[in-house]
């Protein structure tokens, strides 16, 4: 009788997946600016690895949109335009929507028990006008929402995206009063779901969104 064999380790990500996600966290955090040039070299010191990886990790970076790569000139951070703003937008809006329908239909009390914790969380950095966190705290919110509706198409399409858009995304909370605005939005939502009424959180969902959009298209005109 053979001995049952102990289950295989898993293995850690590859090296260059573990390249693109250090390079992602600094492109997120605005550490490698929009449009910044990627020093290719540099990089490749600073993390002690060949270039191989790094390159195979860029090339990973491009396909989610973040960077862009250019014969001859190397790899830059990829910078979005007003046109794609106005494309994306939209898009995010019917996807984060239905995302919101979807949640409502599906959550049970301690699901919204959950939601009312994580946007108590948004009101506290709201009152202290902490962008940031406030920006980081909506992304939970939103993550939170996907994990409910538990639509694992909805959920690729809306993350493929969502990594694009956090190139400029908290941008918008810069805008005088944006904080206040999409807070009151996002209450708008809470209490939708609490009603249990999908409809209307799927609508104010994309309002919320749209609204987003907005106080971008404001911000640019004021430069």
């Amino acid at each position: 009788m053979n001995a049952r064999q102990a289950p295989a380790s898993l293995a850690a990500p590859a090296l260059y997946l573990q390249v693109a996600e250090r390079l992602r966290s600094r492109i997120f955090c605005y550490e490698l600016a929009p449009g910044a040039w990627i020093d290719e070299q540099a990089l490749a010191v600073e993390y002690g690895i060949s270039r191989t990886p790094l390159r195979e990790a860029l090339k990973v970076l491009a396909a989610e949109g973040l960077v862009t790569l250019k014969p001859r000139r190397g790899c830059y951070v990829t910078e979005i335009t007003e046109r794609d703003l106005d494309e994306i937008f939209p898009l995010m809006a019917l996807l984060e929507g239905r995302c919101a329908f979807e949640a409502t239909e599906k959550a049970g009390a301690a699901d919204i028990r959950k939601l009312e914790s994580i946007h108590a969380a948004l009101e506290k950095h709201a009152a202290a006008g902490d962008a940031d966190r406030f920006f980081e705290v909506n992304q939970d919110f939103h993550v939170a929402l996907q994990r409910l509706a538990g639509n694992r198409w909805l959920n690729q399409l809306i993350e493929d995206l969502r990594k694009v858009m956090k190139l400029r995304r908290r941008d918008s909370l810069r805008l005088d009063g944006r904080i206040v605005e999409s807070l009151a939005e996002h209450r708008a939502v809470m209490e939708a779901i609490a009603a249990r009424n999908a409809s209307s959180a799927e609508q104010r969902m994309r309002d919320h969104l749209l609204s987003g959009r907005a106080a971008l298209s404001k911000l640019g005109a004021g430069r």
